[in-house]
């Protein structure tokens, strides 16, 4: 027999501890591959740790309640000599609360925006996650009101969605602590952080309702301010006939729902579209590090989703390049679905190198973008409308009804100049206007 060490996994490069909430497993536990071994809390999410490897639990090295330090060993398993090694670092499954600030790309350079939250002092037997501390402290809500909150999570724990409902109904929605948001750009690696934007007064009127950002809108403000500071946004537009592509996808939906069991979107069809002309200007797919350019050999696409709550968050597909068209759609409809439930994971966010953002799905027929940082550019698709156009035919010009649509593309000017980008832009249209409507699937 031998012996495996279970290590507290990385839940991205700003978490640097969690705490134990409950131990699933107990020792002589027998354990299978991917079974839920313990629970952890840190101040952003809950997660769940699951075995790497098939055996028996021999040993905790921590109890609930104590703050381990990602990377430290905190479980003993004995497991059979022969079995194939398994990795050292495991990974957390997805959050059960808040989306972390990993999850909207680039954050990783912006600071905590309540690292200087007082915890709750905790005196009860009732144990409260460092997330559930962190937002009590923020709305000055004492223990002793904590303890008196009827919790839904596992044997009567307080959860997130239980303290921002309780604090809903208290305040009837308003929040009861008004502050004026700050907004800091954060820095690009080697390169200076810009000034601080002056705030502009606002005037408060009696019937005003002061609403204070959540963490993640706090956030994506964050990142939206930085990126503007740091890249001089220029946009170009490209209007296309995808005609074909509408009609092969009304031919083949069905069929295809049937066969797959998936439904086929137009997204799918985008991202293939913006793959080729990635390959073909392969400059498109680079990022900025001072006066270096990183060309980067992966394709990795964002998918730009609006959440319930109405902020945004961009799972990546990787490898992007790699999948054909049905293996998009999987991808594409399974990022989707575990973005609005809350259930992606932290890697499922990051390492994006160019952004695709349906701003058709809300009615607009085009958009500007900003650019999602680290990247250097972003594509907005537009709403597709029937409208009149002029056909060039062998027997003359005719006018004919058609499905088209505008293609926006925001790039970074130090990089990305406007032939590159129009170039690009325009490639991509090519590719959908070029749609073989016989196209099998």
């Amino acid at each position: 027999m031998a012996q495996y060490e279970l290590l507290l996994p990385k839940m991205g490069e700003s978490v640097a501890e969690a705490t134990i909430i409950k131990w699933a497993k107990q020792p002589g536990d027998m354990i299978e591959l991917d079974d839920t071994i313990l629970e952890i809390a840190t101040d952003k999410v809950d997660s769940e740790v699951p075995s790497p490897i098939a055996g028996k639990l021999i040993k905790q090295l921590f109890k609930e309640d104590e703050v381990v330090q990602v990377g430290a060993v905190i479980a003993i398993i004995e497991t059979d000599a022969n079995a194939a090694a398994a990795p050292a670092e495991t990974v957390a499954t997805q959050p059960e609360t808040e989306v972390q600030a990993e999850e909207i790309p680039g954050t990783e350079q912006l600071p905590s925006n309540d690292s200087n939250a007082e915890p709750v002092k905790q005196s009860s037997d009732r144990f409260y996650s460092p997330l559930v501390k962190n937002i009590a402290a923020q709305e000055n809500i004492e223990l002793s009101e904590l303890d008196r909150i009827t919790g839904t999570g596992a044997e009567g724990r307080l959860t997130k969605d239980d303290l921002l409902n309780y604090i809903q109904q208290k305040t009837g929605g308003v929040a009861p602590k008004a502050t004026e948001p700050t907004i800091t750009a954060a820095p690009v690696v080697s390169q200076p952080a810009p000034s601080k934007p002056v705030q502009p007064v606002v005037s408060i009127n009696g019937g005003d309702e002061i609403i204070e950002m959540d963490r993640m809108r706090k956030l994506i403000a964050d990142h939206m301010v930085m990126s503007k500071h740091n890249s001089p946004h220029v946009t170009s537009f490209v209007e296309a006939d995808v005609t074909n592509m509408v009609m092969w996808r009304e031919k083949v939906k069905r069929n295809f729902e049937k066969r797959e069991n998936e439904k086929i979107t137009f997204t799918p069809i985008f991202i293939e579209a913006v793959t080729k002309a990635i390959k073909d200007f392969p400059m498109i797919n680079v990022s900025v590090n001072g006066t270096q350019i990183i060309k980067k050999r992966d394709i990795n696409i964002g998918m730009a989703a609006a959440l319930p709550s109405g902020n945004l968050i961009v799972p990546v597909i990787k490898n992007a390049d790699q999948l054909n068209l049905v293996g998009l759609t999987k991808s594409v409809n399974d990022l989707a679905i575990r973005a609005r439930n809350s259930k992606l994971k932290p890697d499922e966010t990051q390492g994006g190198t160019f952004t695709l953002t349906n701003v058709g799905s809300f009615g607009n027929v085009m958009g500007t973008p900003i650019i999602n940082q680290p990247q250097v550019a972003i594509l907005a698709v537009g709403a597709i409308k029937k409208k009149p156009a002029v056909l060039e035919t062998e027997f003359g010009d005719v006018i004919a009804i058609r499905h088209m649509m505008f293609l926006s593309l925001s790039y970074d000017h130090r990089v990305v100049d406007g032939a590159l980008g129009g170039s690009f832009v325009r490639r991509v249209a090519d590719y959908l206007e070029s749609w073989d409507i016989n196209r099998e699937i």
